[in-house]
């Protein structure tokens, strides 16, 4: 096998724990310079000023960007009452508002409760949103006035960790593409005192947590001393969450060439899977498909990604 046909074998995920200061797009370009790699792409930005969970795809596993960063995220956010800024976080400039001293835990609380849910959330001005084919920040950045559209998010649960006033550290479970910074204004603006973000940490994106994830620093000694390897989950496993089915060698080269393959009836109630090879690897994600003839189940290959022969 030669060097091409080893890197076109290497597809999965690194899940990087980021450090605070680099963006995204930082972590993704250390991760082409370190495997030599020119397929690679985050699931999901991890502001500057945040740490924590980012999930790195590298190789052909790429393609599963859009099934990996839908994926539920989940964060500790330091939150401080008493004040609002244009960025809604720390790195805005800060207008005082109210001296929250006199809000209890509870009342904490009730209001943070009341975001819990199927609600609807603005992004920040200062975000990558686009409008009219312009970056948010952009315009922000220029002193115009920005006008978002606010979207339906999904709050899974949110709780208190730390109660010490002026700060308070939350959990956050939330649907892919809710923003913190929004949260903690809203929040603050609910309560009557002001509030913005100060720190936030992704301890979860989809499936991998913080136990799954390796500091760039170790991950950049780990390119040095050429054996990252360890480090790289199969594609197979990067969609970990979704129902699995293991494909005979002739279903494999049938969906290979885009053929439905029949379900078995322990698998047929099931509206997607990932078909994988005797040999653990991923052949494709598939649908259900009720076959026009005879009404049995079949998978309909959706994105194929088994090539070799």
């Amino acid at each position: 096998m030669n060097s091409q046909d080893v890197k076109n074998a290497i597809s999965g995920a690194l899940v990087i724990d980021k450090p605070v200061g680099m963006t995204s797009h930082d972590v993704v370009q250390a991760i082409r310079n370190g495997t030599n790699l020119r397929r690679a792409g985050h699931t999901g930005t991890l502001d500057p000023r945040a740490s924590g969970v980012l999930v790195i795809l590298v190789g052909p596993a790429v393609r599963l960007s859009e099934y990996v960063s839908a994926s539920d995220k989940r964060y500790q956010a330091i939150i401080r009452l008493g004040g609002t800024t244009d960025t809604y976080d720390a790195e805005g400039k800060f207008t005082p508002t109210k001296d929250p001293s006199n809000i209890t835990e509870a009342e904490f609380e009730e209001a943070l409760n009341t975001f819990v849910g199927e609600i609807e959330q603005t992004p920040p001005p200062y975000s990558a949103v686009k409008v009219q084919g312009r970056k948010a920040y952009e315009i922000a950045r220029k002193g115009e006035e920005v006008e978002l559209e606010p979207r339906t998010i999904t709050v899974h649960h949110l709780e208190v960790l730390e109660w010490t006033p002026p700060e308070v550290v939350i959990d956050v479970h939330c649907s892919s593409g809710t923003y913190v910074r929004s949260l903690a204004n809203d929040l603050g603006k609910k309560l009557g005192c002001g509030a913005y973000l100060v720190g936030l940490r992704r301890t979860k994106s989809g499936k991998f947590t913080l136990r799954d994830a390796v500091p760039l620093r170790k991950l950049q000694e780990a390119f040095t001393a050429g054996n990252w390897y360890q480090y790289l989950i199969p594609a197979a496993e990067a969609l970990g969450d979704w129902y699995a089915i293991e494909l005979s060698p002739d279903e494999v080269e049938a969906v290979r060439h885009g053929h439905r393959v029949k379900a078995k009836p322990a698998d047929a109630a099931q509206e997607k899977v990932r078909g994988v090879s005797t040999q653990g690897e991923l052949v494709a994600l598939m649908t259900r498909m009720e076959n026009a003839e005879d009404g049995s189940i079949e998978w309909q290959p959706k994105k194929v990604f088994f090539t070799s022969d």
